[in-house]
C-alpha cells in the first residue's frame, strides 16, 4: 500500500485554515479553487471535478472540530482502497501547519498522487494566505 505524507506551513491562523477545510462542500471555492473546479454533494459524499477533467466521489468518514481533522475516502477507480486525512495544527496566533496524509491502492499511482498533493497544497497555501501589501 502506498501512503504519502505532504505538510506545508502556512501564515493563517489555524482557526481560518480549518474553517475552510472542514466546508465539506466547498472546496473548489474556499480551499483549493482551480484545482478543484466544482464540487456537488449526494449525501455526505462530495462529486468532486478538478482541473484535469477527472471526477472523483469522495466520502466523509471524520469532521473532528476539536482536533481540526478532515477524513475521507475516494470510493470510486482508479483506487482499490483509498483514505486520506487533513489535519491543521496552530503554530502561533498566524501560522499554522497543513498536515495531508494519504494511504491507498494500487501502489502505481504514488508519483501522479504525489505530484497532484504538490500541486493542491500550493494553491491551498495561495489562497489561505492573505494577501500583503505590494503583493
Amino acid at each position: 500500500m502506498a501512503s504519502i505524507r505532504k505538510e506545508i506551513v502556512i501564515d493563517a491562523s489555524a482557526e481560518c485554515v480549518w474553517d475552510a477545510l472542514r466546508d465539506w462542500g466547498g472546496l473548489h471555492v474556499r480551499l483549493v479553487p482551480g484545482f478543484a473546479t466544482d464540487a456537488r454533494l449526494d449525501g455526505e459524499d462530495r462529486i468532486v471535478t478538478f482541473f484535469n477533467g477527472s471526477v472523483l466521489r469522495e466520502r466523509l468518514v471524520d469532521l473532528d472540530d476539536g482536533a481540526r481533522r478532515l477524513v475521507w475516502s475516494v470510493v470510486e477507480e482508479p483506487y482499490t482502497h483509498h483514505n486520506a486525512s487533513a489535519q491543521v495544527f496552530a503554530d502561533g496566533a498566524d501560522r499554522s501547519v497543513f498536515v495531508w496524509i494519504i494511504d491507498f491502492l494500487p501502489n502505481e499511482l504514488a508519483g501522479r498522487a504525489a505530484a497532484l498533493m504538490e500541486h493542491a497544497l500550493s494553491v491551498i497555501k495561495r489562497t489561505l494566505e492573505p494577501e500583503r501589501p505590494g503583493q
